[in-house]
């Protein structure tokens, strides 16, 4: 066969392949936009484009959802680049540390992170079909991954619900019930958490595991497709401010490029779009800024619609917005996209290079110390990021993040540097103090780790040297035999955890209110006490060791009950701690994402067993079979469910409030709480005259605390304060305050208080001085646990994470 002929046969074989490659409409067997598809339906569509086009197209799982759908991937690229996949990859990382000479652009697209924000993965389809048939030379310099949906359980959560509850054909009137998710809505994932809040802090299963795989690549772009309010024009880039200082020059002038891109299609189509506002790049933990902090050129695409536009909807200008006008929008600017980025792969190349050169920071070392327990929590994040760290006993000198708290030179401590591939990763997530060059920000300001975890800091400006082995924790028992009781220690999740393995498997456990000194050895207020006494007729060692063993405890038996100083272990002052049966109210106007913090940690970070009591049955419930009621964040309840709540809690129960539900306590003269305000005379006055109509959003911030860092005093004899030291770093979240309790104050803010990270309102910041964190008081036989700062916010503050164990175990 001469050479032309050749060429034709595989040309003939190519185009034959390329016509299997059915439509995502063929291949539904409905018009695309007609209707909502579910999860499955997407899934079967992408594994018929890999058998289709085999050479063209590879799938991967890389895990699955908490309610067992797959998380899924797609390789697309020319055959000759797919066929060479993983040394591109490899080409690629080795050009971040300056070897090699790669010529691919990786472009990485994210759809659905929110569930009810569903165009995006109906416009995936589109956008993979046109990849591999029309646009398919766009593949040859380039590698296109696809994740087609991040957020499964989510995403079929809001399907499942619009497909029971639509009109036929769709309404497009907004007030029609299909424009009104019902609580919970398909937003978060099965946790009620925001995975676009998540991708730092990784406490989600999906998080996880996607971050394992994204680092394994580290793109040149990455988008996250999203969705807003109905009412508002398509957001591309570039980005508002504030723009971290990390970000290179470079990042943000290729904003710009895509966004001119963009904008070019969007004119040619008369369709409405704004860039630069409200979405800004500083939190780390989103989609668009942690791909940015690793290299990325990362980018939110934001189509109006999410949950409330259903296939169709009227807009506040009388436009009809339907789901194919959506997906059109988003198909667009991925395509745009990957042809910019495929058009400028050499200097993607180039400035991905120059993004990993070793950066003069001001601090090159982050040095941590204090609890093993909380640095090995702290560590086991950096490996999920694969930030390297050692541990070093040297002496370092530099700026404390708690001035006047000096290390302890006697023993190790843990060392983050930033010369190493994370580099910049490390600055933006351990910093004192982050920037900001302009104070109207989309989400918190503040979230350094060192505060986070609870650990003391130095910020040191040369490259502290340190060994890359660390401290191993393991288990021990010591003086075991003949023993009357066995003890340990309080102080972190760790031992939450234990705790709670050995009250599931009903172990009797006390604790003691006041220290006390057994054998020359000390053991603070918390201390955890099991007694042969307590357990008989069980082998009470062995699951002592057991427990021990599964969380790296050090435990210590003793032969006798009677202390060398304190009380001994039969006093008053050495209590039983109760097996309590836990409660927690949903739904009403219970915060979705609250509700899914606490929910997430009982199940999954204190392994402890909760029933979960919703709104629109709760008044029918009995109360007195459960011990502790958690009240989320709330705005209302309903006279006669408050009436409720307080005659169980007169009658012995426990009731731990968490923040804006205490504007709901506030007020009954039942509880304590009182609110503080501000009066009018001492309110910041800026001029006699008033202030410019577009002035207006910069006055109303000086009213927020948008997610700052404040030095609280904790009073550690009370049971909420037991495990902390004299003080602690908490995540304020808004300007809400209360004065404080006048007994049973445990963790509060002095009368002078500022942020030590983060921004805070000149007004907002006048309440604050002499206002409660966390507190309790009795009623009746029972007791109220006051909570204003949120200590499972996003489930990453792990430092505040010991005073709401304390509430259910320790405090009464």
């Amino acid at each position: 066969m001469k050479i032309n002929q050749i060429i034709i046969f595989f040309l003939f074989l190519h185009l034959a392949g390329a016509q299997d490659v059915q439509s995502p409409s063929e291949f539904l067997g409905y018009e695309l936009g007609s209707r909502f598809s579910r999860h499955h339906q997407v899934i079967s569509y992408y594994e018929h484009l890999e058998a289709a086009a085999p050479d063209r197209v590879k799938l991967y799982r890389y895990g699955e959802t908490y309610e067992g759908r797959p998380l899924m991937i797609a390789y697309i690229s020319s055959p000759e680049n797919l066929s060479n996949l993983d040394n591109i990859r490899q080409d690629h990382l080795n050009n971040a540390k300056g070897e090699g000479s790669p010529e691919k652009a990786i472009v990485w697209m994210s759809y659905n992170v929110h569930g009810n924000e569903s165009v995006s993965t109906e416009a995936s389809m589109q956008t993979i079909y046109e990849l591999l048939t029309s646009r398919s030379a766009l593949l040859e310099n380039t590698v296109v991954i696809i994740d087609p949906c991040i957020n499964p359980d989510g995403r079929d959560r809001y399907v499942n619900w619009y497909n029971q509850f639509k009109n036929t054909p769709y309404q497009t009137d907004p007030n029609s019930k299909e424009h009104h998710e019902p609580w919970v809505s398909g937003r978060p994932n099965h946790y009620m958490f925001d995975l676009n809040r998540d991708w730092a802090w990784l406490t989600q299963k999906e998080s996880q595991q996607r971050i394992k795989l994204f680092t394994q690549w580290l793109p040149h772009i990455h988008v996250d497709f999203h969705e807003q309010s109905v009412n508002s024009p398509y957001y591309f880039a570039p980005a508002a401010e504030p723009l971290h200082e990390v970000i290179t020059d470079w990042q943000k002038e290729f904003q710009h490029t895509i966004g001119k891109n963009h904008a070019k299609y969007f004119d040619k189509e008369g369709w409405f779009y704004f860039t630069k506002e409200r979405f800004d790049l500083l939190y780390p933990s989103y989609g668009d800024t942690y791909p940015t902090y690793n290299g990325a050129v990362g980018m939110t695409y934001e189509q109006g619609g999410s949950g409330r536009a259903g296939l169709g909807i009227i807009t506040a200008v009388g436009d009809t917005l339907t789901l194919k006008d959506r997906i059109a929008h988003h198909h667009t600017t991925g395509l745009s996209t990957v042809e910019i980025s495929a058009a400028n792969a050499d200097r993607l190349n180039k400035e991905f290079r120059e993004f990993y050169r070793a950066d003069n920071f001001q601090y090159k070392s982050y040095v941590l110390q204090g609890d093993p327990d909380k640095i090995e929590a702290l560590t086991g994040l950096l490996d999920a990021h694969e930030i390297r760290y050692g541990f070093t006993d040297k002496t370092v000198k530099g700026y404390t993040y708690e001035e006047g708290k000096s290390m302890d030179n006697s023993t190790s401590k843990l060392v983050v540097s930033t010369d190493q591939l994370k580099g910049k990763m490390v600055k933006v997530l351990f910093e004192p103090k982050t920037r900001l060059n302009d104070s109207l920000t989309y989400d918190i300001t503040a979230w350094s780790l060192p505060y986070a975890y609870g650990l003391k800091a130095v910020a040191a400006k040369n490259i502290i040297s340190a060994d890359a082995s660390a401290p191993q924790q393991q288990f021990s028992l010591e003086d075991a035999e003949n023993a009357y009781a066995w003890i340990t220690d309080w102080n972190s999740m760790k031992d939450a955890r234990f705790l709670a393995h050995l009250l599931k498997n009903n172990i009797k456990v006390r604790f003691n209110d006041e220290p006390f000194t057994l054998n020359n050895r000390s053991f603070d207020r918390g201390s955890l006490i099991i007694t042969r006494g307590d357990n008989p007729g069980i082998d009470i060692q062995n699951m002592i060791v057991s427990a021990g063993e599964t969380y790296n405890k050090s435990i210590y038996a003793t032969s006798t009950g009677m202390v060398d100083k304190g009380y001994d272990f039969g006093s008053s002052h050495v209590k039983m701690i109760e097996k309590p049966k836990v409660a927690v109210y949903s739904g009403g106007s219970t915060s979705t994402l609250n509700f899914g913090e606490i929910w997430h940690f009982f199940e999954q970070q204190l392994n402890y067993p909760v029933s979960v009591l919703d709104d629109s049955y709760f008044n029918r419930v009995d109360l007195g079979a459960y011990d502790i009621l958690v009240l989320p964040e709330l705005r209302s309840l309903e006279t006669n469910t408050l009436e409720k709540i307080k005659k169980w809690v007169r009658d012995g129960g426990k009731l731990i409030a968490i923040g804006n539900t205490l504007n709901t306590l506030d007020g009954d003269d039942d509880f304590s709480l009182e609110a503080i305000e501000i009066a009018d005379e001492t309110k910041e006055k800026t001029s006699n005259t008033p202030a410019p109509f577009n002035n207006r959003e910069r006055e109303e911030i000086k009213q927020l605390i948008t997610g700052a860092v404040f030095k609280a005093t904790v009073d550690n004899t009370h049971p909420l304060g037991y495990g902390y030291g004299p003080t602690y770093h908490t995540l304020k979240l808004s300007d809400m305050a209360f004065k404080w309790l006048h007994e049973g104050t445990a963790a509060y803010l002095p009368e002078t208080t500022r942020p030590v990270a983060g921004f805070a309102g000149s007004e907002a910041l006048k309440k604050q001085g002499e206002s409660l964190i966390f507190g309790s008081e009795n009623m009746g036989r029972g007791t109220v646990i006051y909570m204003v700062d949120n200590p499972l916010f996003r489930g990453f503050w792990e430092n505040g994470k010991l005073f709401f164990v304390n509430a259910l175990f320790m405090a009464d």
